[in-house]
């Protein structure tokens, strides 16, 4: 009769891994620091300023910030200095509007609820700088954050043993710069933006070997929020670029060679990027709106122009290296994870190579932009951006280096039990004789 297997199934192992993410998330709660503070006022005044003032004057935004950035920003009597009007007549804000629409449906609840609390005779101040403004600003953060966790630890374990990819998730978690921007600075975008491209490449992932025209909208969909929430995330779409150049010298190998079918016609695939790239520029709306209300140009960032950028002499090693919020200096687990992208891509190339390309191509933007460094920083900020690409490197990393360790310690195993035969070979020879 044969024995019942009673180990638990991939499904309920899977369930367990994920609540014990989800329970230590809950644990980490009180970590939250509920303040807005430097680049913060400036991402966080795109959520309020509409809110309370429904407007763009960020005056308020100015007198309520931080000590440091009021201190900057203002003049003797209190207000903004002129200079900081732009020829709109708006006070600078350079900064993404994507962290507030993700803000947004937190902060209306929070809103509601302040409103109501005050009808009841609580003196609640209902001006977006009060406790429960910023604590649900926080709280929101946070869970941005863990689930970007949560979906590169889904993205990492179809490739590795769970294990491994629990180990990784949890690693980068705690080791890199994620829970600074997760936790202490979350009215900064990093976390935001580690979750929204967390979801375009599982989305990418999930439907990368037939993409369907709605799924393509719906990836375009993600785009556009990608993009909102932290401008150089544009450089992550070099999946798609890598995807793309395959698919269309797929396409041309199909047209020249008949009978080939496997691959789709360069029409259809003209149709299908030529949607996504419109549904992209749509979604992007907000972001067009605001810098031409502010600036008077849809196209203008307010950062440092391309023109300025350090294109001819780009700073490769202290990006890596320097003690000024250098990406290894100060992270060195990501070590590993980089180590794991290019294992990856030899095991794994078509899944692989359109990664590391997109880790490759944000190294080298990032090694190009003059304030590489991130200016008021924990190790290098913009990097937390690819949280999702670090998770997965390090758990191929991890699972690699297992089966290394477990292939050697097979091999040391076989070889002391092939010299211990060899040694009674002989006595039993003796013993016969």
């Amino acid at each position: 009769m044969a024995q019942q297997d009673l180990s638990p199934s991939p499904l309920r192992r899977s369930r367990k891994a994920e609540r014990l993410l989800v329970l230590l998330f809950l644990l980490s709660l009180p970590f939250l620091n509920p303040w807005v503070r430097g680049d913060g006022v400036g991402y966080y005044a795109f959520a309020r300023a509409p809110l309370i003032e429904h407007s763009l004057d960020f005056t308020k935004d100015y007198q309520h910030a931080n000590e440091s950035f009021r201190d900057a920003k203002l003049d003797e009597h209190g207000q903004p200095k002129s200079e900081l009007r732009t020829p709109t007549g708006h006070l600078d804000n350079h900064f993404t509007v994507g962290p507030a629409i993700l803000w947004m449906p937190f902060l209306l609840v929070t809103h509601a609820s302040v409103l109501l609390t005050r009808t009841l005779g609580f003196s609640v101040a209902a001006d977006g700088f009060s406790a429960p403004y910023r604590i649900t600003m926080a709280l929101a953060t946070a869970i941005y954050g863990f689930l970007g966790l949560l979906l590169a630890f889904r993205l990492a374990r179809q490739y590795v043993e769970e294990r491994w990819a629990l180990l990784a998730t949890l690693s980068i978690w705690w080791a890199s710069s994620l829970p600074v921007y997760m936790y202490f600075n979350p009215s900064w975008s990093h976390a935001h933006s580690s979750f929204a491209v967390a979801l375009f490449l599982w989305y990418w992932h999930q439907t990368r070997s037939s993409r369907s025209l709605p799924q393509w909208l719906i990836l375009a969909s993600i785009t556009g929020l990608m993009l909102n929430v932290y401008y150089p995330n544009a450089i992550v779409l070099a999946v798609l670029a890598v995807e793309a150049l395959r698919q269309y010298l797929s396409a041309f190998r199909r047209h020249a060679q008949a009978g080939a079918s496997a691959s789709p016609r360069v029409s259809d695939l003209l149709t299908r990027h030529f949607l996504f790239g419109a549904v992209v520029l749509i979604c992007l709306l907000p972001t067009f709106i605001t810098r031409y209300l502010i600036y008077g140009s849809a196209f203008e960032s307010g950062y440092v122009p391309l023109r300025d950028w350090l294109w001819f002499s780009p700073a490769f090693l202290n990006v890596l290296f320097a003690s000024n919020h250098g990406l290894l200096a100060w992270t060195p687990i990501l070590l590993l994870a980089i180590v794991g992208l290019f294992l990856f891509w030899l095991s794994e190339p078509l899944v692989g190579a359109p990664l590391l390309a997109a880790f490759l191509a944000f190294y080298v933007f990032m090694a190009c932009y003059p304030d590489w460094a991130g200016i008021s920083s924990y190790g290098n900020r913009f990097f937390v951006s690819l949280t999702p690409l670090f998770i997965l490197g390090l758990a191929v990393f991890f699972d690699r280096a297992a089966q290394l360790f477990h292939s050697r310690r097979a091999a040391s195993c076989a070889e002391r039990s092939d010299c211990h035969r060899r040694r009674r070979i002989p006595d039993q020879s003796r013993m016969d004789g």
